[in-house]
């Protein structure tokens, strides 16, 4: 069974985010769940909402360049593949 980089990253970002949330008194099933399901951009509010700005802004415009990137790739594969 293989498991492919973005699970492992969710699974690891929402293990942070649960160990991290429960430092800091927040719901850390809720952000655990999240981070599994959402990634990334989770882990970017999450820094925001926990006063870590910078880096938290730069998670999620890095996710968000990487999620488009992903988008036009795929789309133009897909014309690609059509036409050959």
């Amino acid at each position: 069974m293989e498991l492919s980089f973005g699970l492992i990253l969710n699974i690891v970002i929402a293990i942070y985010l649960f160990v991290d949330a429960k430092k800091r008194d927040k719901s850390s099933f809720f952000w655990a769940i999240l981070g599994l399901i959402f990634g990334p951009i989770v882990l970017g509010i999450y820094f925001i909402q926990t006063g870590r700005k910078g880096i938290g802004w730069l998670i999620i415009v890095l996710a968000l360049i990487w999620f488009i990137l992903a988008i036009v790739l795929g789309i133009l594969a897909g014309i690609l593949g059509l036409l050959f």
